[in-house]
């Protein structure tokens, strides 16, 4: 299988894994199970396809990637109960997803458009909207509302792809690249809590105090 069909596949399997966690956690049916697991698998990749003008988008040409989301909901309906955190294994399969599309959308722009900087965007939003769309659904806290490194990885994960491809590398060791760097840097924000600096306004007032 070629690295970024590879990618593709992993990065819809996990994220889709992702999605029935947050199903099991909200102690929702197998319909829910399937349609959260659905939703963030394809999620991140449909947006990119829209983005790039790329239609039908890529579940619609290849529904194998729909029977790999209904699978993965399937597995997680009957394990999840026998795990220990539920939450801490949401959050590493996130990361995991994360680095794997984040390199298959940034791959899919540039060769879209041969533009880097397309190629950043469409990879950072591959790999984070799946998540934020999870959370939507979910009504779980954003990810993109907690304190540690989420988009960033992406991004940093992309731009190492694109790089190494501009320089020539051979697209799986850029790929390789690209994924260790994103799942490197989001893992350390998980671990150790690194964040960027924040603004130094203070929290915004209660709209109704403002009114």
């Amino acid at each position: 299988m070629p690295i970024l069909e590879f990618l593709d596949y992993a990065g819809v399997a996990v994220f889709a894994a992702t999605g029935a966690l947050s199903a099991s956690r909200k102690q929702l049916d197998i319909i829910g199970y399937l349609f959260l697991a659905s939703a963030t698998g394809i999620g991140g990749g449909t947006i990119r396809d829209l983005v790039l003008g790329v239609t039908p988008v890529f579940w619609v040409v290849n529904p194998n990637f729909i029977i790999v989301c209904a699978a993965v909901a399937i597995a997680v309906f009957l394990t999840s109960h026998l795990l220990e955190s539920r939450y801490r294994l949401l959050v590493w399969l996130d990361a995991m997803g994360l680095s794997a599309y984040c390199v298959m959308g940034a791959a899919k722009g540039l060769a879209a458009t041969g533009s880097p900087i397309v190629a950043l965007v469409t990879g950072t939003l591959t790999a984070t909207f799946g998540g934020v769309l999870r959370d939507l659904l979910a009504g779980e806290p954003s990810v993109l509302l907690r304190p540690e490194i989420y988009v960033s990885a992406a991004l940093i994960g992309a731009s190492a792809f694109v790089l190494a491809s501009m320089l020539g590398l051979p697209l799986a060791a850029a790929s390789a690249l690209g994924v260790l760097t994103a799942f490197a840097v989001r893992g350390g924000a998980l671990r150790y809590g690194w964040m960027l600096p924040t603004g130094k306004a203070g929290p915004g007032r209660d709209p109704d105090d403002v009114m």
